[in-house]
């Protein structure tokens, strides 16, 4: 691989003084209010749901896909977001990230079909983008390094809460307001943001820095949306089939082409030497299993929560409440980075993960008798979630060099988004296969089934086989995120021990 001369020559000193930006917590309040608003729009749309199969006529793979476009759009362009805030301004960058969001929300609200708004949700996730990573970039430059752990920690818990409040906020605007609503929320917000982004933040680039690279950028954003194509048709068509099977070979292909480029080119949006680093490969592959099964459950849930158990919107979003309260009570005090300071990051992520699994767990295994199964599961995985998430940036970060803080960011929000939209079309499939499996009508939604059943007693069997197919698909998850912390974990404690030496 060769080295560009913009690689060999030092970084920049940072912009903030010894001890750190003077005004660096209200910074950090302004950057984490941009960011709650782009983690919200992850989860917020699943309780919505019933509103859109029902006024808009979606599809199952319309659902995914409003929600995956989001994501896959987002995480593919996340690494190139980052090498430009880097090379260009992160304060820059970050306004701009704004202004792209708050329009994508108000052509989101204003859409009157399917199709609208998906390719609405896809332009919102190109300011996603610009905001996840300069967010990070931001707060890694602005704090000293003795304060980085606290800052990256309260910044996680922010992604936290804002991923598992989606669905409380979702809920009380579907109860007052129409659908359209939870989008057009976003707007005085993002203004907001920017007002304050333009006053408070001080601009940081890295005029050496690697220039953007555009091929990656598109070759990653096909290789995962062939992917999760894939996954998404394959209960509808069948696995075998010559659509499904093309568009996975689609995927590899263009994937491996992606690796390759990467590995040639003097600037790559990521250095494929990072993969050869165990506390790197640690923390991704366990952020990864940690989203896939969080996103992907929480997608679920929020549908059996309305249409199995009969809850309103707003009634759902107040159910899984716990979850973010406990993620809110554990990290604002300071409990989580204490007990995550006393165990080690590898020791904190495992046993976070592994709470996590067990909370998921329990969910699908007492969620049919009522809410106390759910209730228990919620509050553990928020546990689990407050001590695992913000060690696992930090390890992220940590591995990466300072110059690249943008870059950084990018690879800890793709780590997030591919594994919440890979969480949703994997578990949502499973869900699907299992369901069509057991009901004996042709339909491709749980609401369809039910309004094509003949008697109460046909309608209880279609239900019990949608609960079937959650408790299957919610397993899976667990299972894959205590794969996730028992991986991570042991990666981790070898990167330890092989800095000790």
């Amino acid at each position: 691989m060769t080295t560009s001369p913009q690689e060999q020559a030092p970084a920049p000193p940072r912009p903030e003084a010894p001890g750190g930006h003077p005004q660096r917590w209200l910074i950090l309040g302004v950057l984490c209010l941009a960011v709650l608003t782009v983690v919200l729009d992850n989860t917020v749309l699943n309780v919505a749901i019933p509103s859109l199969t029902r006024e808009l006529g979606a599809a199952t793979s319309d659902i995914q896909w409003m929600i995956n476009a989001y994501s896959l759009v987002q995480s593919g362009l996340l690494l190139t977001a980052g090498s430009a805030a880097d090379r260009y301004g992160r304060k820059k960058m970050l306004a701009v990230g704004l202004a792209l969001f708050g329009v994508g929300s108000l052509v989101a609200g204003l859409a009157d079909s399917t199709g609208q708004l998906i390719a609405a949700r896809a332009g919102m996730g190109v300011g996603g983008a610009l905001l996840m990573t300069t967010v990070l970039a931001v707060a890694i430059q602005i704090f000293t390094p003795e304060e980085q752990p606290k800052a990256i920690g309260i910044w996680a818990a922010v992604n936290s809460l804002g991923f598992a409040a989606g669905p409380l906020l979702g809920g009380f605007m579907l109860n007052h307001f129409w659908w359209g609503a939870i989008f057009l929320i976003n707007i005085p917000v993002a203004v907001l943001a920017l007002v304050a982004v333009v006053a408070l933040v001080p601009e940081s680039k890295n005029p050496q820095g690697d220039r953007p690279d555009l091929l990656g950028a598109v070759l990653s954003t096909i290789g995962m949306a062939a992917l999760v194509y894939a996954i998404i048709s394959g209960p509808e068509h069948g696995w075998t089939s010559g659509r499904v099977l093309l568009t996975a070979a689609v995927a590899v292909v263009v994937l491996a082409a992606f690796a390759y480029w990467e590995s040639r080119i003097p600037y790559p949006m990521i250095d494929m030497h990072f993969f050869r680093n165990r506390r790197f490969m640690g923390a991704v592959s366990g952020g990864v299993l940690i989203t896939f099964g969080m996103g992907g459950s929480l997608f679920l849930l929020t549908q059996h929560m309305q249409f199995v158990l009969g809850y309103e919107p707003l009634e759902a979003g107040l159910r899984t409440a716990p979850l973010a309260l406990m993620i809110v009570a554990l990290n604002f005090t300071g409990l989580a980075a204490k007990w995550a300071a006393r165990l080690g990051t590898p020791l904190a992520i495992g046993l976070g993960m592994a709470v996590m699994a067990a909370g998921l767990a329990s969910i699908a295994t007492m969620a049919s008798g009522g809410y106390a199964g759910t209730l228990l599961g919620l509050v553990l995985i928020g546990a689990g979630a407050a001590v695992a998430s913000p060690a696992m940036s930090h390890a992220i970060m940590s591995a990466i060099p300072p110059e690249k803080a943008g870059v950084g960011g990018g690879i800890n929000g793709t780590v997030a988004e591919f594994g919440t939209g890979l969480g949703v079309a994997v578990l949502g499939a499973l869900l699907n296969s299992r369901f069509a499996a057991l009901i004996s009508v042709a339909a491709t939604s749980l609401p369809a089934a039910l309004s094509l059943a003949d008697g109460e007693a046909e309608k209880g069997r279609i239900l019990d086989a949608f609960s079937s197919g959650l408790e299957t698909s919610l397993l899976v998850g667990a299972l894959a995120v205590l794969l996730g912390g028992l991986v991570a974990g042991a990666l981790l404690r070898r990167a330890e021990r092989g800095d000790s030496a």
